[in-house]
């Protein structure tokens, strides 16, 4: 479904109540990308947000398209139009699951080959294992590796997606573009195994680049060797 950045942590004493200064300076482009999925969140064609926040549209399209800043008071009549703050215009909003915009008028759904989705799968990053426990289906997040083709987390014995080993379950990653109104998704579906062998330990140890984040011993290495892998790309 996600490419995140991090800016510079700012110091809270210092930004103004309505967040139009001090706030951490985006990525190149970042700023546009929000105010355009912010305008069509809310239905607003481009010339109707230029007119209400008092600026050209040909000025809005250049910074939505290329990429720029705002100067404080654009910024301020933006966020006021589009129903936000300039905080979450400059840093964006963490609340709520992505995708909460509209679709795109005519988006088309594509498969990703299989040396498409790997490539997609990376090296390392935060995907979803979904298993069978004795409560129910579950699906749970962790911090993975791709090592020699197979899927590795680390886990405790004790935990829920340690229950895998043992079992066929199924491994999923995506990223959404709210701004594109596009996405993708890969799927694994595999046999998940416990990684007891002291060399292999050892190895994973050395090189999987995924330390948990949900910190805590996490000792448990659990392998997904890939028996089928899908993928779907949406494009517009």
């Amino acid at each position: 479904m996600l490419d995140c950045r991090r800016w510079a942590v700012v110091n809270e004493s210092r930004t103004p109540s309505d967040g139009s200064a001090g706030a951490p300076t985006p990525q190149p482009g970042e700023l546009a990308r929000r105010v355009a999925l912010r305008r069509g969140q809310l239905g607003l064609s481009r010339e109707e947000l230029a007119h209400q926040a008092g600026m050209a549209p040909r000025y809005l399209q250049l910074l939505e398209e290329l990429g720029g800043d705002f100067d404080t008071g654009g910024l301020l009549r933006l966020a006021a139009v589009l129903e936000t703050t300039p905080r979450e215009l400059l840093e964006g909003s963490t609340d709520g699951p992505p995708g909460q915009g509209a679709a795109a008028p005519r988006p088309i759904l594509w498969k990703l080959e299989p040396e498409e989705c790997r490539d997609r799968l990376g090296t390392h990053g935060v995907g979803r294992v979904a298993l069978s426990t004795p409560a129910g289906p579950a699906v749970l997040p962790v911090n993975y590796t791709v090592l020699g083709g197979a899927i590795v987390y680390r886990t405790a014995p004790d935990t829920v997606t340690a229950a895998a080993a043992g079992s066929e379950v199924a491994f999923e990653v995506d990223q959404v573009d709210e701004a594109l109104r596009q996405g993708w998704s890969v799927l694994v579906v595999g046999r998940a195994e416990r990684v007891t062998e002291p060399d292999a330990v050892q190895l994973l140890t050395e090189q999987a680049a995924a330390e948990p984040w949900a910190g805590g011993k996490r000792d448990l290495w659990v392998r997904i060797n890939p028996t089928r892998v899908t993928g779907r790309i949406i494009r517009t």
